[in-house]
């Protein structure tokens, strides 16, 4: 079985949908708080994605760096500086790839750790689709995301009807009936290349301190590593798949988006968790997502609220949802090592609680690995 050849069929299509619950609600909320042109947002980051699928040829997504774009909404800092810290993220991974430290730290943790990462980040996303894309809305919000959530269960593992695409139609033909009226399309002949973007130093400091340097645990722990495991769960044929190749190629979109006016991006294990549970083995999936993004920025433009009309959040949050549950339950092949089963929850439990839990979670998780092979703790 050749798994690098690109497949058109209608799973692809479907997987093309797991990582949408996570990316689109995300970019809106970036593109508001740091005021960046929306369309050169949208269309950069869905070519990343198409560049990326015809590079990996396997369900290798881009996502917005998730620490970043916290800060960017809570504290609503400027577009200016976002794109400066991704650039300035972007060198700070080329030095770590090209200097082989990821590969040594890779050698150095162990599964379980990367395993509670991936429980921690998974617990993360189930809680934010529960809390943030159902519960917080109307009544009608909550229908929807139920009759979602059953869709799902029904269809889950049906490649006929595959469950991401049902979903997806049944949300957009909502919108489309009910929301019509509100539907807003920008005017595409009014779309503006985007200007190439060069930061001073000035914003590339002022990026680094207040976006790089909480994102690089992170990106080090979901984006490289458990995004490498991942790799190795679904396809451990694919032997090219290195922690160094991760890296370059999270570096390579860094050192470009931001000067295209695209926000900082990365590679991510929810991701290919994400459009592998609801169909995608191959590049495909992620080629079709970039394409959706292209389209949105064309279409919309400058009214991309109206995206969230066509795909309702209960939908989206059920597909999140869904997304967060296949990344828990990779704890299960380690249940049966009693100490690496119990640094897994630990693990899991600190990145999801606590803040900057990621951090804490990588060099607690480290650190109790160690003790636990010398005194022969959780035994």
């Amino acid at each position: 079985m050749n798994t690098r050849k690109l497949k058109f069929n209608r799973n692809e299509l479907a997987g093309a949908f797991g990582d949408i619950g996570t990316d689109l609600p995300l970019l809106i909320a970036v593109i508001l708080a740091s005021g960046l042109y929306a369309p050169t947002v949208l269309i950069v980051f869905g070519l990343l994605q198409i560049i990326t699928g015809f590079y990996y040829r396997m369900p290798m997504p881009v996502q917005p760096l998730k620490a970043m774009a916290t800060l960017v909404i809570s504290q609503k800092i400027g577009g200016d500086i976002l794109l400066s810290a991704g650039l300035s993220i972007g060198i700070i991974m080329f030095i770590l790839s090209s200097s082989g430290l990821l590969q040594k730290l890779w050698s150095y943790i162990p599964k379980a750790l990367i395993r509670g990462l991936q429980l921690g980040l998974g617990l993360s996303l189930c809680s934010l689709a529960v809390k943030e894309y159902v519960l917080k809305l109307d009544l009608e919000a909550h229908i929807m995301g139920a009759i979602g959530f059953l869709l799902v269960l029904l269809l889950l593992n049906n490649k006929k009807y595959p469950a991401a695409l049902i979903l997806v139609l049944l949300g957009a033909f909502y919108g489309i009936l009910f929301k019509w009226t509100e539907l807003r399309f920008g005017d595409i002949s009014s779309f503006q290349l985007p200007n190439l973007k060069f930061p001073s130093l000035n914003h590339i400091t002022q990026g680094f301190l207040l976006l790089s340097l909480p994102q690089i645990p992170l990106s080090i722990g979901n984006s490289i590593l458990a995004t490498k495991q991942s790799c190795s769960d679904y396809f451990p044929e694919r032997k090219d798949i290195t922690i160094s190749k991760l890296g370059f190629t999270y570096s390579f979109m860094n050192l470009i988006s931001p000067i295209l006016g695209g926000i900082p991006v990365c590679h991510g294990a929810g991701g290919i968790v994400g459009h592998y549970t609801f169909g995608g083995r191959s590049g495909t999936s992620v080629i079709i997502y970039g394409l959706l993004y292209v389209v949105l920025g064309l279409l919309f433009g400058t009214e991309f609220n109206s995206i969230l009309i066509l795909f309702p959040l209960p939908i989206l949050g059920v597909i999140l949802f869904f997304e967060g549950l296949s990344l828990i339950l990779f704890v299960r092949d380690i249940g049966s090592d009693q100490t690496g089963f119990i640094l897994a929850i630990l693990c899991g439990l600190m990145a999801f609680l606590l803040p900057y839990g990621y951090v804490i979670a990588l060099l607690s998780g480290i650190l109790l690995h160690a003790f636990s092979k010398r005194l022969e703790i959780f035994k």
